[in-house]
């Protein structure tokens, strides 16, 4: 496949870093061997003939075939409900861009807007309604936390509005908390009347080209086909806005958009207020009921009592499938998201099975699907799981460790929440990786993985990142490649690659897998954690 002309300087500085690790471990022969290893498992799972494993297509079912195959190769038990697999049951929803429409309405009269071009319709949570006409009211982050003493939604009437939230949040709020604000407002903000919420991203924080978000505006989203498992129980409109345009939201306020961004950008106080306009729109969708599986695989443990509780090591199998073509590619094969991540799994169970330390706790190796449409898989998984849901003591998770730079240090999202913390801290000083605090915590990070799904069972867990700080040539390097490659064609089998090093971040996730697996008395939420209330 073509790689896009505006990704080749990221090419080459991730090229420059190939060489100088490939010069740093010449003589690392074990991880070169175990990288290549890792290596052929993406290749198997994320080549053209995957058609980019969408959801629910024969592509992801073609990568879960092979993904059996390689449990049956490791002599992992089937601990699904059929086999190996758990079915899930979606309810597939597409947007139809072409035959919808919206407006902004205000004194001045209507303002028509393009849509996907200006708005783009989310399909995931729920049904979409088919028609709304609403004022809308903006709640600055859009952060409800009364018990950190901060509420956006304080004071305004949301019964039958529209809300407009925007990026960021308060800096003397954690990253974490922040992140479990913004996942759960949709369903909060359903419960207070509201119709709909709109999401805007300030200039300064955009992480993904607003021209890509249009082109996978078409792609479908998911819902559970069982209502007891959605976030919101009635049509609730979610959108998100032309970050370049967002100032038109403000027309009539008397508010100036560029210093409320600014004020965003620098974690500042922003404040709620209503809007002077109504939003009027037409949401036109296709619908169809499909099923997707999770795939489960388990390593008994050797110890009598503990077998019986489980650690989790999660990846999630699914990508973004066949979508709107980019440069004549239209196969988004997802091979560091997220065949990466199911390639570690894969070789972190074969260090285990052939290490002479063996687990007390039994591992399961939960692959799981519509990561992409928002974790229903490891939601799912997690809520419904195929062991005791009280026998999982922990959930550790791959997704997008990006090899593109050396492995110098780690970034455990989540090691500051629970005990977990001090099992990573101890691999890091044995093994010399230091751990590195998440650089951007208002990314959303800590949400955006299938370790949230486990922590909102109350379930302790980590999620495993390359360590880098912001303002390094790392932190630069991985923002070229979100901007160019992430969630787009290019994210192939032809992009540089540094398997050794994600070698040894795997040999890391095998020792605190061992750690945790081994451990006298399985993990505890820190005592200051606001996560611990979701302990059952």
């Amino acid at each position: 496949m073509r790689l896009s002309l505006i990704a080749l300087p990221l090419l080459s500085m991730i090229a420059a870093s190939a060489q100088t690790s490939a010069q740093a471990s010449a003589q690392a022969a074990p991880a070169q061997d175990a990288g290549a290893a890792w290596w052929a498992h993406v290749q198997a799972i994320a080549n053209d003939g995957m058609e980019g494993r969408g959801t629910g297509t024969p592509g992801y079912d073609r990568a879960a075939d092979y993904v059996i195959a390689q449990f049956r190769a490791l002599g992992l038990k089937p601990a699904g409900v059929d086999g190996y697999k758990q079915p899930v049951a979606f309810v597939e929803q597409v947007i139809q861009s072409d035959q919808s429409s919206a407006a902004l309405i205000g004194p001045d009269g209507e303002k028509a807007l393009a849509v996907p071009g200006d708005l783009i319709f989310s399909g995931g949570g729920g049904p979409v309604p088919d028609s709304i006409d609403a004022p809308m009211v903006f709640a600055g982050y859009g952060l409800h936390l009364p018990e950190a003493g901060h509420d956006d939604f304080a004071g305004l009437d949301l019964k039958g509005k529209i809300v407009v939230v925007l990026s960021g949040g308060p800096a003397n709020i954690s990253g974490a908390l922040k992140s479990h604000a913004r996942s759960e407002r949709a369903h909060w903000l359903a419960q207070q009347g509201a119709l709909g919420m709109i999401t805007l991203v300030t200039p300064g924080q955009v992480e993904i080209p607003w021209v890509r978000r249009v082109a996978l505006a078409s792609a479908p989203a998911l819902y559970y086909a069982d209502t007891a498992m959605r976030d919101t129980q009635t049509p609730f409109l979610g959108a998100q806005f032309d970050p370049a345009k967002s100032a038109m939201f403000f027309a009539g306020t008397g508010k100036d958009f560029d210093a409320i961004a600014k004020a965003a950008d620098a974690s500042a106080p922003v404040a709620s207020f209503p809007l002077a306009l109504r939003l009027k729109a037409k949401v036109v969708a296709k619908r169809r009921d499909l099923s997707s599986p999770n795939l489960v695989a388990v390593m008994p443990g050797t110890d009598p009592k503990l077998k019986a509780q489980h650690v989790v090591l999660s990846a999630h199998l699914d990508g973004y499938g066949i979508g709107t073509a980019i440069k004549g590619d239209a196969i988004y094969n997802g091979a560091f998201d997220n065949a990466s991540g199911v390639a570690s799994l894969l070789e972190i169970a074969k260090a285990i099975k052939n290490s002479k330390v063996k687990p007390k706790r039994s591992i399961l190796f939960t692959i799981v699907t519509a990561e992409e449409k928002g974790l229903l898989g490891s939601r799912y998984f997690a809520r419904r799981p195929t062991v005791p849901q009280a026998s999982i003591v922990a959930d550790l998770n791959f997704d997008m460790a990006l090899p593109i730079f050396p492995l110098t240090s780690v970034t455990p999202i989540g090691y500051d929440q629970s005990s977990l913390g001090k099992d990573v801290e101890a691999v890091s000083a044995q093994m010399k990786l230091p751990i590195t605090p998440d650089p951007f915590p208002d990314r959303n990070v800590f949400i955006r993985s299938d370790q949230y799904s486990f922590i909102r069972e109350g379930i302790p867990a980590l999620f495993f990142k390359y360590g880098f700080k912001a303002g390094t040539p790392e932190a630069a390097t991985e923002k070229a490649w979100r901007a160019n490659i992430y969630h787009s064609p290019f994210d192939d089998l032809n992009q540089p690659v540094m398997p050794a090093e994600s070698a040894k971040l795997n040999a890391y996730v095998t020792a605190v897998t061992l750690r945790v697996a081994n451990a006298p008395a399985r993990p505890v939420w820190n005592g200051d954690s606001f996560f611990k209330r979701f302990v059952k």
